[in-house]
């Protein structure tokens, strides 16, 4: 029978539950034990698909086509598994469920409440993926937002009633919070920590382990009075001090203990965790013997969660090059301001060694992505565009390879004489907006010779999709005499799904988003193929700079000896 964990957060929000949940997952399924995550959030949107960059970060897609909360991406990078729509869940989903319902009749004609209908909704999707496979494990239910949010508390009421109808041992419960340090005072304070596990307690939930996030370790005599004052063992209580990189917090957990005493609190006997293939990845990524500079040229750069799959991704192709990443965010914005000349461009993107456009909606920004794209392919920069990135590439060299000056996406200009981009035919008569793109995992075939096929070292790939446009067919000819590879296409050759530049140091522009598949223990092949070209490209601009250094040192040589003479 599966055990469940329920992790919570306190004081505020963005402490990092997701990494925690993320971290205990990864630890379990190191113990050798079957485990599967879950996000529960509270907003009322029934998936964060229709919910803007801004104000959610980005939208994970799963191989189901589910669109969930950027935090599924980080359960399946630390755990390597493959999660489903059931493994999110919003109130709005909730409520859409138990209105359907309603107008169905299959209430008997009873007043619909918060109390018992929502819970028990609610209760149901805990155990759902657990029912679903019998081999789970551990099951462990992430609740987004803060304890005494209004928007949380049904949530809340479902875990005590859960916790209540099942044995003690099957459940535990982990709260996350804030201990600040107070640098005049020169000490950490747990008067918030305190707070919110008796805002917890008052719900009717005891925690049986607490997370405290902190800035520095927070010591014996804070522990114990931690320990003290929310009723529970001192040994209990782990210190989540900041860590140079995600990937630290799991060997940090590790080292105090917290799946040991986990696994003693479900009464599961597992043998010690073999985690050494992870610290020499962390070691990889702590220490490495270079740093090469990539540029992300985006319209929703102001926040960064919004692209955190990619700049996970780099993380991770980075250590099969022994580099790290050093992301440099573009607004696409300021690069369509009239002064933006060559001379400006170059000033920009000085110093970096690959251009990378990601995915997006709408036209703000679009003219900007273009003119990097110009940049990058002019003066052979390596050059990486996903989804919208592809679409921005073909309208680029549209303009500038095929003769095609008013070359356009239909989602820019609906009347533009060209459009290159044009919206796919299954979406033409759809109206609603939430969970009707092209989503999920699609299979693809890759030309063989092509630098895709290279990267991926095979002919079928399948990635998963978030989009609404498509490569207009009835310009592949043209696009393909003038030079352009499309590397991959669905089966039936219908959809563009790669295109490359192959005379090219590095061009290469996919429909699909790679980076939701990238894995630590596996960077996905495109990044890794990426990043060694940005190394590839650094090496060589040194070695330019060294041959102009040693001309200019010859140059001072000789003059220096005319003028003796």
């Amino acid at each position: 029978m599966a055990k469940y964990l329920f992790v919570t957060g306190g004081v505020v929000s963005a402490l990092g539950k997701g990494i925690a949940a993320a971290s205990l997952g990864n630890l379990l399924k190191a113990r050798g034990l079957n485990v599967v995550l879950q996000k529960f959030d509270p907003y009322l949107n029934v998936d964060p698909g229709t919910m803007s960059p801004f104000q959610h970060g980005e939208v994970f897609v799963l191989e189901d086509g589910a669109e969930c909360d950027l935090d599924l991406g980080h359960y399946e990078r630390f755990t390597d598994t493959n999660h489903d729509q059931h493994n999110n869940l919003t109130s709005g989903r909730v409520y859409e469920t138990i209105l359907s319902n309603e107008r169905k009749g299959e209430y008997l004609g009873r007043t619909v409440q918060v109390i018992p209908h929502v819970t028990d909704e609610i209760k149901k999707r805990i155990t759902m993926s657990a029912e679903k496979n019998p081999d789970i494990d551990v099951v462990i239910t992430e609740i987004g937002g803060t304890v005494g949010d209004i928007e949380s508390l049904p949530f809340l009421e479902a875990i005590r009633q859960f916790r209540l109808d099942m044995p003690w041992n099957d459940t535990a419960s982990v709260h996350l919070t804030l201990v600040p340090y107070i640098p005049t005072a020169g000490e950490i304070k747990t008067k918030p920590t305190q707070h919110s596990v008796r805002e917890l307690r008052g719900i009717g939930i005891q925690p049986d382990f607490l997370m405290c996030r902190t800035i520095q370790p927070i010591g014996k005599e804070a522990r114990s009075k931690i320990a003290l004052f929310c009723n529970l063992p001192k040994e209990n209580v782990f210190d989540g001090t900041d860590a140079k990189s995600i990937y630290e917090v799991p060997l940090n957990l590790h080292a105090q203990n917290f799946d040991g005493l986990l696994c003693q609190r479900f009464g599961l006997e597992t043998e010690e965790p073999d985690i050494s293939s992870w610290e020499r990845m962390v070691k990889v990524i702590l220490n490495p013997t270079d740093t090469v500079r990539i540029a992300i040229v985006g319209k929703y750069v102001e926040l960064k969660d919004a692209y955190k799959s990619i700049s996970e991704s780099f993380v991770h192709a980075g250590i099969p090059n022994h580099v790290a990443v050093d992301q440099v965010w573009v607004d696409s914005e300021e690069l369509e301001a009239s002064d933006v000349g060559e001379r400006r461009m170059k000033e920009i993107f000085e110093d970096c060694h690959g251009i990378l456009i990601p995915g997006g909606f709408g036209d703000r920004g679009i003219e900007g992505k273009i003119s990097a794209i110009r940049f990058a392919r002019t003066n052979n920069i390596p050059f990486f565009g996903i989804c919208l990135g592809l679409q921005c590439a073909m309208i680029e060299i549209g303009r500038d390879m095929v003769d095609l000056e008013k070359a356009c996406s239909a989602e820019f200009d609906p009347t533009a004489a060209h459009q290159v981009i044009n919206l796919m035919e299954e979406q033409k008569k759809i109206k609603n907006m939430g969970g009707t793109m092209r989503l999920g995992s699609w299979p693809c075939h890759l030309k063989p010779g092509s630098r895709a096929y290279f990267s991926y070292g095979q002919l079928e790939i399948a990635e998963r999709h978030r989009h609404r446009y498509e490569v207009n067919n009835d310009y592949r000819d043209r696009f393909e005499e003038a030079g352009v590879v499309f590397s991959g296409t669905s089966p039936d050759g219908g959809l563009v799904e790669i295109m490359e530049l192959p005379t090219h140091p590095f061009f290469v522009g996919v429909q699909f988003h790679p980076e939701l598949k990238s894995r630590p223990h596996r960077p996905h092949p495109l990044f890794k193929s990426f990043v060694a070209a940005a190394v590839e490209h650094q090496n060589m601009c040194r070695e330019d700079e060294a041959q102009r250094q040693a001309e200019t040192d010859t140059d001072d040589e000789s003059k220096s000896s005319r003028s003796e003479a």
